[in-house]
């Protein structure tokens, strides 16, 4: 089986373009099956099921949606196995830009718009910068000028990644997209496979519940600011 992780900011078109890009793989004897991550809930579930895609969803509700995701991960496989499923597309929760969910060994797509700024691609984390393939969104909104220093600012976060422009509406690009996904690695299991980048190493107090703001309830992982003189 092949598996490839998407992950990506929220509302950049994820699930448009793996919807465009699923039609192009899926063919006779070739199955794609698809994993959606979120938080509290989706209703993207029910865009694939319309597209004939099998597909399980996977809600993380208190729990950070991508330590959700490597606890679930290699469940998620067998599930695809029991399905038949040829190319296993996951989708993450889109939440976090720190967090690294992608997988080494596996092929990892990072989506990206146009719509949220120039210098964008500098502020994500590992999930662009560790990415095998970057695809940018909504470029059909924006000038040739702001997409090309957007891709350029891609490339100086990335220099490794192949960059694609695929449009979630028409599914322009996608069918290049799928040819990538078509060449991706074959995996039998992930168990003692790693991620590519650490989540983050501990919890703060916050992370498993506490709720009173002040110093006697910081306990555990916890960074603190350091101010400097504060001008007249």
């Amino acid at each position: 089986m092949r598996i490839i992780t998407v992950a990506g900011p929220p509302s950049v078109g994820k699930t448009a373009i793996i919807l465009k890009t699923a039609k192009v793989l899926d063919r006779p004897g070739q199955t794609v099956g698809i994993v959606k991550f979120d938080a509290l809930a989706t209703a993207d579930d029910d865009l694939y099921r319309h597209a004939g895609l099998p597909v399980v969803v996977g809600l993380s509700g208190s729990v950070c949606p991508d330590h959700f995701f490597v606890s679930n991960i290699d469940d998620c496989l067998r599930w695809g196995r029991d399905q038949s499923v040829d190319i296993l597309i996951v989708e993450s929760a889109g939440l976090c830009n720190r967090c690294s969910p992608h997988i080494q060994g596996a092929l990892a797509v990072c989506v990206v718009d146009n719509l949220s700024g120039i210098h964008t691609p500098r502020k994500i984390g590992p999930m662009l910068k560790l990415a095998d393939i970057v695809v940018v969104t909504k470029g059909d909104i924006v000038s040739q000028a702001e997409r090309e220093v957007f891709a350029f600012n891609v490339r100086l976060a990335n220099p490794r990644a192949a960059i694609l422009f695929v449009n979630g509406i028409t599914g322009q690009g996608a069918s290049e997209l799928s040819d990538h996904m078509q060449e991706a690695p074959h995996i039998d299991s992930l168990e003692g496979r790693r991620l590519r980048f650490p989540m983050p190493s501990a919890v703060c107090p916050y992370c498993i519940g506490e709720t009173v703001i002040g110093r006697d309830h910081q306990r555990g992982n916890v960074r603190k600011m350091t101010f400097g003189r504060i001008p007249a």
